[in-house]
């Protein structure tokens, strides 16, 4: 358990509880710590304006809370959360971007790409094309994911593989803007391929379904 009395102030991890990448570090007092238990969002004290403060009350990115742990010594904490938005004041998705020296992992770079949509929503930059579509609308962005998918058959149809994977990342982030414009996440797609992927299915039904696409679909 946390001892307050002993710590007046405990450092906080805070970790997203799906991709666990380190989001950022901030600090706890007894109030902030007992705000974030009884509300399920994080609650922090800030040691320069020596007040509370509700993380995402201005920007709208708030961490609800899915799980919290003491270290041995109990006097630090690890909060796991579902992050909305982007973590940093400054619209990177970590507070833990600037490379001192470099690890050869690899980033989630989809994830990467949907937080940067969803920042360009909250924060428009001049000439983003991203915010041309965006305000252009969804007919805009329906007919790029049909000029980008006629593109991906006449690629695949050439031996230049290299050109087949540009127009696929192209209907890829076509697609992540869709889903931004329809309030679709990642989450709701990885739920749905989930339950797909739990149903099995046969050649036979697969074939007698092939003018059923809902079936055909569901029954991989």
């Amino acid at each position: 358990m946390i001892d307050f009395s002993k710590t007046p102030l405990i450092a906080t991890i805070i970790q997203d509880y799906e991709t666990r990448e380190i989001l950022m570090l901030a600090y706890m007092n007894k109030e902030s710590y007992n705000l974030t238990l009884e509300k399920g969002e994080t609650y922090f004290y800030s040691r320069s304006r020596k007040k509370l403060w509700h993380k995402g009350e201005t920007s709208g990115c708030v961490q609800k809370v899915k799980g919290i742990y003491s270290d041995c010594d109990g006097d630090a904490l690890l909060i796991l959360v579902e992050q909305s938005g982007v973590a940093c004041h400054t619209g990177e998705l970590s507070c833990f971007f600037n490379e001192i020296v470099a690890c050869n992992f690899q980033k989630n770079i989809i994830e990467i790409i949907c937080y940067r949509i969803l920042d360009r929503v909250k924060n428009p930059v001049e000439n983003s094309y991203t915010n041309y579509l965006l305000a252009e609308g969804i007919d805009k962005i329906c007919k790029k994911i049909g000029e980008e998918s006629s593109e991906i058959i006449i690629a695949a149809k050439n031996e230049n593989k290299n050109d087949l994977i540009d127009e696929i990342c192209d209907l890829i982030y076509h697609i992540l803007v869709l889903m931004q414009n329809k309030d679709i996440n990642l989450k709701d797609i990885s739920i749905k391929l989930q339950e797909r992927y739990a149903i099995k299915g046969n050649k036979k039904k697969w074939r007698e379904n092939d003018f059923n696409p809902s079936y055909r679909y569901k029954t991989r």
